[in-house]
């Protein structure tokens, strides 16, 4: 009876396990069929073009040939801003105002294979070489302000001649179209050369209006130098009248000379500027400020647009060599009272910092 018994449990234990393999293959099966379900809606979201979340992100180098001042500290702002915001990582090499080494760092950026490369400023002389080695290695490459026009190069500008042209006109239109002007500009950088082109052109169409005096100088301290430099200049012409506006080409030129009328009691004399920073707002906001009209580009807006050509052409997308950006006047009559900043500019003039290309 116990040997029956025996074997009895033996043959039970032998179906019941069994039975076990055959659950356990269908769970197996159930899994495996799973898979290309999976497989199916990975396919479907790659064709719909969104980036599968394990790819690396695009390493994007911006080469600068400077970084002085609120307006590039805002630009680099928006560059970092939206490349983050289309899947990459900015590393920013600054030139330090120097040619030789902004040029120095284009080429490491192409020995180093960054997948995409921004330049801001610099010369097309100096620049020419390390670009021409970025894209025979197929490093995709978008230019602000360079001079650069080599095909397959993408160049993003201000509208300089009529950054230019906007405060001119504006100057002239409130001294009545006389008077004697001061100018603040330097050589060495491709926007402020084409500005003076539209100043010389303005000048030659006005005579009414007399230089009598120009400096400019480019530093890590350009405006506290400007400053000293308009007080020298304020000295040699002490009397009402003796000046009648400044003229600058960059917002930097432009707070140091109201700083230096503004100490010197000069608050006769007007000042105009192009750029934009919250600074410069708060400057030309001040009712006592001789600073009382400015042209610019968002610069943070000039950053994004970069960028998104920049992936753009990451993307195989076909792109212009040429990008033109608007540029905006402000005046002193189109803002409140109270203080605002960059942010809240386009409450009160419609066209800022509303720029859409290259989405």
């Amino acid at each position: 009876m116990r040997g029956t018994i025996n074997k009895t449990v033996v043959y039970l234990f032998a179906i019941f396990f069994l039975l076990g393999s055959v659950l356990s293959g269908c769970g197996t099966a159930s899994t495996t069929k799973a898979t290309p379900t999976d497989n199916v809606t990975a396919s479907g979201s790659e064709a719909k073009g969104n980036q599968p979340t394990t790819e690396k992100k695009k390493r994007i180098a911006l080469v600068v040939q400077f970084n002085i001042g609120s307006f590039s500290s805002q630009y680099i702002a928006g560059v970092k801003e939206e490349v983050e915001k289309l899947g990459g990582e900015l590393t920013v090499l600054s030139g330090d105002n120097d040619l030789a080494k902004m040029a120095s760092h284009l080429d490491a950026a192409v020995t180093q294979q960054f997948d995409g490369i921004l330049l801001d400023h610099g010369r097309a002389d100096s620049l020419t070489p390390g670009v021409q080695k970025a894209l025979v290695q197929k490093t995709p490459i978008v230019a602000f302000d360079t001079g650069l026009d080599v095909p397959g190069v993408t160049v993003v500008e201000q509208d300089d001649i009529k950054l230019a042209e906007q405060t001119l006109n504006k100057m002239s239109e409130d001294v009545g179209g006389k008077g004697n002007i001061v100018k603040i500009w330097v050589a060495g950088f491709t926007p402020m050369e084409r500005r003076q082109i539209a100043y010389k052109a303005f000048m030659d169409k006005n005579p009414g209006l007399k230089e009598i005096a120009a400096f400019g100088s480019a530093s890590a301290n350009t405006a506290l130098d400007t400053q000293a430099q308009m007080e020298a200049i304020l000295k040699q012409h002490p009397n009402k009248g003796d000046i009648t506006a400044v003229w600058t080409a960059w917002d930097e030129f432009a707070k140091g000379a109201t700083r230096a009328i503004q100490q010197a009691g000069r608050n006769e004399i007007k000042v105009y500027g192009i750029d934009m920073s919250d600074e410069d707002l708060q400057m030309i906001q001040d009712q006592t400020s001789p600073w009382v009209a400015t042209a610019a580009v968002d610069p943070s807006d000039i950053g994004r647009v970069q960028a998104r050509y920049l992936f753009k052409k990451l993307n195989g997308e076909q792109v212009p060599d040429k990008v033109s950006l608007n540029p905006v006047l402000v005046t002193r009559e189109q803002l409140p009272k109270e203080p605002v900043k960059m942010a809240d500019l386009k409450k009160y003039v419609k066209e800022w910092g509303t720029s859409t290309q290259g989405q």
